[in-house]
């Protein structure tokens, strides 16, 4: 049996869920979850199938398809920047430096897939070199917003016994603070090099990258004793496609089009809360301090 979840970014109504279901071409059983914002419908058949079948039938609607089996995941892996934080944070304290155009362009290259990633990120960090630390505190307090319903899914997900990770290819000056706010167990991400406080242009041996994220989930599962089915993974670049292949469910969040292609499910209009309705959770269960 699976479960195809509607999550509406304003409304679901009756009508939509009838037009789902003739979509599906099965009359099938259905429930909300939160009536008029998230329902879940239940049928026999095939996973991608069905996605496809039902993507772009509501305006404003994300679908997530998988086995009802394993909905609970137990482990959730998630990408810093672009997901749990609405920028990219190299890009942001590139802008400190005057060099925001030159590294911006290099990042939208590299999360789209056509640069190494390793290689991308050091020449965006030699652009750097000899901005003061302190654009980094800055950097921080001044551009870096968390994405709604981060708090909310790490949260819950937490207090329902799941591990969480927030492994990121961008740098712990960031990381730390943001994994702290949110609530994650374990933190991971790049350090960069520093020396009389001013940035050298280099970042630490061996770089997080995308090998690093799926080798962690797998550590993770191997840890906790976890079936692939028990996981979820999210990001938007592709140096988090392993990952996202690697776990039960894999989440484009408003990714980069080589991302969203490769992704089981794909987040395009509502926030990170649809990750909590993706598993059936809905908002009386949310835990949002």
């Amino acid at each position: 049996m699976f479960t195809a979840t509607l999550i509406a970014s304003e409304s679901l109504t009756a009508g939509d869920i009838s037009a789902a279901r003739d979509a599906l071409g099965l009359p099938g059983d259905w429930a909300w979850i939160d009536e008029g914002v998230a329902a879940d419908l239940y049928f026999d058949g095939a996973s991608l199938a069905a996605r496809d079948a039902l993507e772009g039938v509501i305006p404003g609607v994300d679908i997530v398809v998988q086995p009802q089996a394993d909905r609970l995941k137990r482990l959730l892996i998630a990408d810093m920047d672009s997901t749990m934080i609405t920028v990219e944070c190299i890009d942001e304290l590139a802008d400190y430096a005057g060099v925001k155009p030159q590294i911006s362009d290099i990042t939208e290259r590299a999360m789209r897939g056509e640069l190494d990633f390793a290689e991308a990120l050091d020449a965006r960090v030699a652009l750097l070199r000899g901005l003061e630390a302190s654009a980094i505190d800055r950097c921080l307090a001044e551009r870096v917003t968390l994405t709604s319903g981060a708090k909310t899914l790490v949260r819950t997900m937490r207090a329902r016994g799941a591990a969480t990770i927030l492994i990121s290819g961008g740098f712990t000056r960031f990381a730390d603070p943001v994994g702290a706010e949110i609530g994650f167990d374990r933190v991971i991400a790049n350090r960069l090099l520093i020396a009389e406080d001013v940035l050298t242009g280099e970042v630490e041996k061996p770089i997080v990258d995308s090998s690093t994220k799926e080798a962690t989930l797998r550590a993770a599962m191997a840890d906790l004793g976890l079936v692939p089915e028990a996981t979820m993974a999210v990001g938007d670049g592709a140096n988090d496609l392993p990952m996202i292949r690697a776990a039960g469910l894999g989440i484009a969040y408003r990714a980069k089009p080589i991302v969203a292609a490769a992704a089981a499910a794909r987040i395009e209009h509502g926030d990170l809360t649809a990750l909590l309705y993706a598993q059936g959770i809905g908002r009386a269960d949310w835990v949002t301090s």
